[in-house]
């Protein structure tokens, strides 16, 4: 048993130390999936795996900062997750709030900014409050931008942007001649953030999810088996040195030098 836990921890540390420091990504996003599996495949209710799945949370969050990454995305709850069970969504929406209220300060003392994206004004009351309040707390914060994107959509988020866009159009602030790329990603929700270079997502499942449609257009993508409740540390170690070992053309043919 030794040797493995010996072996274990060598192999932990190999990930991390293979990490080219010089070449990481300014912005991770994650789908956090496999929350219900893992509850399921241990025989209790699915939210025991939306609470067990609060320690990844902490763990990525930590070891993105710990690593200098920028920026940190996480799909916390879609606009379809409102459909699941009425027990399971109130059982998801306490969970934030008790979480926000005990890691706000730890956020804080760590210099991580929270914000947020998506329909927060659907969130019961008690829940925008919090958020409120936490990203109140640490809108100075200099360290890791943590996005929690929540009752998220990326297609409302594209709608709602080609609206406001209209709208100045309209109103002769815009110019239509003057639309571009860098002027649509400023009408969105993530502002200001770049691109994700990195989007990880759990479980296995081989699709996006309706997540960030816009800002993903040259984003690595990375799909483990691995349960979210189940991702730590190296974990997220694994994924950037599959990251770091990938050639990115964004549609272009690169020159090699012989």
């Amino acid at each position: 048993m030794l040797r493995k836990i010996g072996y274990f921890c060598t192999l932990v540390a190999s990930f991390k130390e293979n990490i080219d420091f010089n070449n990481l990504p300014r912005h991770i996003a994650v789908i956090m999936d496999g929350n219900g599996r893992w509850a399921t495949g241990k025989g209790v209710a699915r939210i025991f795996g939306h609470r067990n799945a609060v320690q990844s949370v902490k763990d990525i969050t930590e070891g993105c900062g710990e690593l200098g990454i920028k920026f940190l995305t996480l799909y916390a709850f879609s606009t379809e997750n409102w459909g699941r069970p009425k027990d399971e969504v109130d059982g998801l929406m306490e969970l934030l709030v008790n979480t926000l209220k005990k890691e706000i300060k730890t956020l804080h003392e760590n210099q991580v900014k929270l914000i947020t994206i998506g329909e927060v004004s659907h969130l019961p009351l008690i829940c925008q409050e919090n958020l409120r309040d936490a990203v109140e707390a640490t809108k100075n914060n200099s360290g890791l931008t943590l996005l929690l994107a929540l009752s998220y959509s990326g297609r409302s988020e594209i709608v709602k942007a080609t609206k406001k866009l209209f709208t100045d159009v309209k109103a002769g602030v815009v110019k239509e001649e003057d639309i571009n790329e860098s002027m649509i990603s400023n009408y969105l929700e993530t502002a200001g953030v770049p691109d994700p270079e990195l989007l990880i997502r759990t479980s296995g499942e081989m699709r996006v999810s309706n997540f960030l449609l816009w800002q993903i257009a040259y984003t690595e993508l990375y799909v483990t088996k691995t349960l979210w409740p189940d991702f730590r540390k190296e974990d997220l170690y694994e994924a950037i040195c599959a990251y770091q070992k990938r050639e990115r053309r964004f549609g272009k043919v690169l020159e090699r030098t012989v």
